[in-house]
């Protein structure tokens, strides 16, 4: 239930309201509630239910939930042995891998703050993420990353000790293992039962993609929100009997507050890092639920096309494409006629059960976050086959505040409001939240603080829209609106993902501050690029900087930007676009873990080709 408030003036100057929304929760969260007691519950109350599946030598191993409490239960040990504290903070540098969770559960466990760290973060990251918080011990993946921590261990008085999860000694379990063994069980109860919901959970810096990373400080009651009103919302997917494989990083608060929930809920999980062998992987482990960024469905569209292209199928999979989506819109319609119908399984034949083979057969549901879907992909999975429910949060707000949700979809919004949370527009359309999942304050940072608070309200920084219904959709970043030298308003994220939509481009980012129209760099896709090159009678060693010039290269991307201004104003449309020579990576510095592009490098590395874009205009 979406209940719809309308808020008094708070002078007599303000002549317009406020139209507050606000969504009740059903749970309560106690004082003395927390997210590690789950472990324990599942232990009692189920031992022999399958709570993960770890990947060994290329095999899933089934972990009990009683197996799997044993080691969480023997890590929180070794770490009181070695002296932690409740409130401590313990960092994690790693990728996504099984000891993950495990560790952080055992952090958790003894009332202790859990940091996590991009394992690509730079050795100047790290060192600042563990100086800021403070961090009395650290668990590296590799001892390559533990090596980078001892360069910077003169810098760090409060780290006593470095942990290496798949060292060439004593792995960290069995380190701490051993450890523990002097530490009777009883003191993990303990510190158990001396956890408030109030009491800090974890501490996770933002990604930085404008500024310094800032520590972001969510309570156990945070979590607690965001998991108990995601249940809500997907009561037949957070249960028992579903799968998920998490392959997103876990340092990354979308990918960790849904591993939280699925634990609590019994789903099965398994986690990987290795993005490359996914869909081999997918296959054998079969999910039931897949939650991913949009640029991971954006890639296995476009590489759907590409292969139908390579193989001569390009019309047959362009009239699936829109058969797909219409049979989508006919949902929210009244239904799909009779042609439509006989079309559809026709294609359901033909590809689309190709597509849903590739994410294992019985995926049935995919949450998405992080960035922008875009209504089009939203709509063709949903016509596979495959709803995509996208949801809409930051990591101040412990991932999703909102999501649309089984029975309650309207493609192209980031859905309703979680149980237990309010939001509101301020004057200028930036969307204000308040409520259970929103965080306290930034470690250390009062200022920081108290610059994205008015009277309780937090200032997302993003805007948005928000129907009669409750539906919210987002235009864009405040930071990231583009103002022209004529005054209009400009948010490129809509263009941009229709540009991305295109199988051969990679990245976009679009252009134009104080500029007298709108222009984008492009980035081309490796992988589809030797495929254009082998249709168009290119060389096959040809870079993309060797062929940036070429009349059918820049034909095609043409192509996919008027494609993008059809869905804008024509002040808002992109008159010109550059071919930049190299694509966007995480590895070079364009993108941040998530793959959002971080646009002021991304700026300040092709200065000159933004440059070249306007030379003739300011001419």
């Amino acid at each position: 239930m979406v209940k719809l408030f309308v808020e008094p003036p708070e002078n007599h100057e303000r002549a317009s309201t406020v139209r507050e929304f606000s969504v009740p929760a059903s749970f309560t969260v106690g004082e003395h509630d927390n997210i590690a007691s789950s472990v324990y519950d599942h232990e009692r109350d189920d031992p022999d239910h399958v709570i993960f599946q770890r990947l060994v030598d290329g095999v899933w191993v089934d972990v009990t939930c009683r197996q799997a409490a044993g080691q969480i239960r023997s890590a929180a040990k070794g770490l009181i042995a070695h002296g932690v504290q409740p409130g401590d903070r313990v960092a994690i540098l790693s990728a996504t891998r099984y000891e993950w969770p495990i560790l952080d559960f055992a952090i958790l466990s003894i009332g202790a703050v859990t940091v996590p760290i991009y394992e690509t973060s730079s050795a100047e990251q790290v060192q600042f993420v563990l100086a800021d918080s403070g961090a009395v011990a650290a668990f590296a993946e590799t001892d390559a990353h533990v090596g980078r921590i001892e360069q910077l261990r003169d810098g760090l008085p409060q780290l006593r000790r470095v942990y290496c999860i798949e060292g060439a000694a004593a792995a960290a379990l069995d380190e701490l293992a051993e450890a523990g063994e002097s530490v009777d069980a009883t003191a993990v109860d303990e510190r158990l039962a001396g956890i408030r919901s109030a009491d800090p959970a974890t501490l996770i810096y933002t990604s930085g993609t404008t500024g310094r990373p800032k520590g972001c400080q969510l309570t156990h009651s945070n979590l607690l929100y965001e998991t108990r009103g995601a249940k809500e919302c997907f009561p037949d997917h957070l249960t028992k009997g579903e799968k998920l494989l998490v392959f997103l990083p876990l340092a990354h608060v979308l990918a960790r507050a849904l591993t939280i929930g699925a634990f609590a809920g019994g789903v099965t999980l398994g986690f990987t890092s290795d993005i490359k062998n996914l869909v081999p992987m997918l296959a054998v482990f079969k999910p039931t639920l897949v939650v991913s960024v949009p640029r991971v469905f954006e890639k296995v569209y476009n590489t759907a096309e590409q292969n139908a292209e390579n193989g001569g199928k390009t019309k047959i999979f362009a009239a699936a494409a829109d058969t797909a989506i219409e049979w989508s819109k006919a949902q929210d319609t009244g239904g799909p006629g009779l042609l439509l119908r006989l079309k559809h399984a026709l294609f359901d034949k033909l590809v689309y059960g190709k597509l849903r083979a590739a994410l294992g057969g019985n995926c049935r549901a995919a949450i998405s976050g992080g960035a922008p879907l875009g209504a089009r992909l939203g709509h063709f999975y949903r016509g596979v086959g495959l709803s995509i429910y996208e949801g809409y949060g930051l990591t101040e707000t412990s991932a999703a505040i909102t999501v649309n949700r089984v029975g309650d979809l309207r493609v192209g919004s980031v859905g309703k409001l979680l149980p237990g949370n309010s939001m509101k527009l301020g004057e200028d359309g930036e969307v204000l939240v308040k409520g259970g999942v929103v965080f306290h304050g930034y470690w250390g940072n009062e200022s920081e603080t108290a610059a994205v608070f008015t009277h309780g309200w937090f200032h997302t920084g993003d805007l948005g829209s928000i129907d009669d219904d409750g539906f919210v959709t987002i235009v864009g970043r405040k930071k990231e609106i583009i103002v022209t030298a004529g005054g209009k308003n400009v948010a490129p994220a809509l263009l941009e993902d229709r540009l991305r939509a295109h199988p051969l481009i990679s990245q976009a980012m679009c252009v134009g501050d104080a500029q007298p129209f709108i222009a984008a760099l492009i980035t081309i896709d490796p992988e589809a690029f030797a495929g254009w090159k082998e249709r168009h009678g290119r060389d096959a060693g040809a870079s993309v900087a060797d062929l940036s010039t070429d009349p059918d290269l820049q034909s095609e991307v043409e192509l996919a930007v008027k494609d993008a201004n059809e869905a804008v104003s024509k002040a808002e449309q992109i008159r010109k676009f550059r071919i930049l020579p190299v694509d966007f990576t995480e590895d070079t510095g364009e993108l941040t873990p998530t793959l959002k592009v971080k646009r002021k490098i991304v700026a300040e590395k092709f200065a000159a080709d933004i440059e070249a874009l306007y030379a003739k205009a300011s001419a």
